[in-house]
């Protein structure tokens, strides 16, 4: 449970938080390794096999979230293939009734994502949950990837938050443990980003979240 009366300001991370990972997965591994083999004459398996070192080569990096990045080094239109691919862009169960019980309580929200603002955007609108929001941020805009040194503090001067009353919820490892190196008390792992995938394994030392009805509940009584 969250303590909802430690709490004034609530970060949510967009993929596989908000946002099931599954269509980010299915992009990546699958479509954009589909074209890129077309592109090059390669079969599929051979342009997976390539793409995963090139992912790897960057992973951790803002680049790896950069559409434009992507769309120089394999001379693909990531964004047209996104918004081609946009169907499959769904929000994770029980995301909008929290962020409308959030609203309710007089909870600052704010998403924090990696993604480029391009991608944003078009999950904004392709979704319809940015009015659920008080500020929507990609980390493009600072310069920083949020798993980077210095990105909470970074945030904290554009988008004043106290880290001890903040609660981040997050899919990523290493961007909680970041987000715990500077301070920031209250962290949330997501059990299953990915709705087409196992679970990710428990890590000691942050509490994971299955569905947000789980945290919704106890809001709802602290509303009361």
């Amino acid at each position: 449970m969250v303590d909802w009366q430690e709490v004034d300001t609530v970060l949510f991370d967009m993929d596989g938080t908000v946002l099931d990972l599954h269509f980010d997965n299915y992009f990546w591994e699958e479509l954009v390794p589909e074209r890129y083999g077309q592109l090059h004459g390669l079969s599929k398996t051979d342009a997976i096999a390539l793409l995963k070192d090139r992912y790897a080569s960057v992973h951790g990096t803002l680049d790896w979230y950069c559409i434009d990045f992507w769309a120089d080094a394999l001379n693909l239109d990531i964004l047209d293939l996104k918004k081609e691919a946009r169907h499959k862009i769904a929000i994770r169960p029980n995301a909008i009734a929290l962020l409308q019980a959030l609203r309710r309580s007089g909870k600052h929200i704010i998403l924090v994502t990696n993604a480029h603002p391009g991608s944003l955007e078009l999950k904004m609108a392709h979704t319809g949950i940015a009015e659920h929001f008080d500020h929507r941020i990609s980390s493009h805009t600072l310069q920083l990837a949020k798993e980077n040194s210095g990105f909470w503090q970074a945030l904290r001067e554009t988008h004043h938050y106290e880290p001890q009353r903040s609660l981040l919820i997050d899919d990523s490892l290493p961007v909680l443990r970041r987000a715990k190196a500077e301070g920031l008390a209250h962290l949330r792992a997501i059990r299953q980003p990915d709705s087409q995938r196992q679970p990710v394994a428990a890590d000691d030392d942050f509490i994971q979240i299955d569905n947000f009805s789980e945290i919704l509940t106890g809001l709802r009584n602290a509303n009361e």
